[in-house]
């Protein structure tokens, strides 16, 4: 059985939290802040922390950087702030998702098994040459197949090439005109309703929320792009 480690200071959240990953079958553990969480990681064997930024004692940012230094399971940041450098922040110092309050319990939970499944079935293999990767998408360009998290996804041609193009140019923005030159092999007179329907065909495929991507962004006004999880 797999064990995840919820901290949070709202004792509701990890109520609710406890309750639903319970249904899903995980061990819960639970602590109130970055202290509590440091004493339950050296105790129990971990699979994925479920982890608050704004906590007394010890917040999640210094609690990150403290997991890190002896452990690589998953770590998904909560909090109540949106912007972007927040963001930025917790996922360079470790952290492998992050998720904004309030939130869908049942988004959160999905998050939490694509990370386990990830990091139990994935940690230990090694990528191939004819492979691009970001984070659980492994595209390979020889089997023409895409898998998310260990399981494979159906991809029509047009979509495989889109995507494969993207992840070719890995953190490149890339207007509608060029992903469409590039994969039709034609001028984009009209390409930008085309690219759009099929980008979002793709994500609807790859992505735990279609509405908040974490690999296919978009740059309004100006393009798509993968991103490097």
């Amino acid at each position: 059985m797999n064990t995840v480690l919820v901290c949070d200071d709202d004792e509701a959240i990890l109520e609710s939290l406890r309750i639903y990953l319970d249904n899903e079958g995980y061990r819960v553990l639970t602590a109130c802040d970055g202290e509590q969480a440091l004493q339950q990681i050296e105790s129990n064997e971990i699979h994925c922390v479920v982890l608050d930024i704004m906590m007394p004692k010890l917040d999640g940012i210094k609690t990150t950087l403290k997991i890190r230094e002896k452990y690589n399971f998953p770590i998904i940041l909560l909090s109540a702030k949106s912007e972007d450098t927040d963001k930025i922040t917790g996922l360079g110092f470790g952290a492998d998702d992050y998720v904004t309050k309030p939130f869908n319990p049942l988004e959160l939970v999905a998050r939490v098994k694509s990370q386990i499944r990830r990091y139990v079935n994935l940690g230990s293999l090694e990528v191939k040459s004819t492979q691009l990767v970001t984070g659980g998408v492994v595209l390979d360009t020889e089997s023409k197949s895409v898998s998310v998290d260990g399981v494979e996804v159906k991809l029509t041609a047009m979509e495989f090439k889109i995507l494969e193009y993207l992840m070719q140019n890995m953190g490149r923005l890339l207007s509608s005109s060029q992903i469409y030159e590039a994969v039709w092999n034609e001028p984009s007179y009209t390409s930008e309703k085309t690219v759009t329907v099929h980008i979002r065909n793709i994500r609807e495929k790859i992505e735990i929320n279609p509405k908040d991507p974490k690999y296919l962004k978009v740059v309004y006004g100006l393009g798509y792009k993968c991103e490097k999880v």
